[in-house]
């Protein structure tokens, strides 16, 4: 697969804060792996999860998936 729109927001979002993949995994009690699926391989959460980023990161879901800048 390759990388989403979702994987390139939250990547480029998650260096603007200098956080790590690990430090993500933490904040939302999931798996490192599963950040690094959402950045390379083209995953995407859950609806929640997506919401909580959203919130954490002070932007829209619309932003997130790539439907507005």
């Amino acid at each position: 697969m390759e990388q989403t729109k979702f994987g390139q927001r939250i990547k480029e979002l998650r260096k603007e804060h200098g956080l790590t993949q690990e430090s993500i995994a933490n904040e939302f009690k999931i798996h490192r792996t599963t950040v690094k699926d959402w950045e390379v391989q083209g995953k995407e959460p859950n609806y929640l999860t997506l919401c909580r980023i959203a919130i954490f990161f002070g932007v829209t879901t619309d932003y997130l998936l790539g439907l507005e800048d």
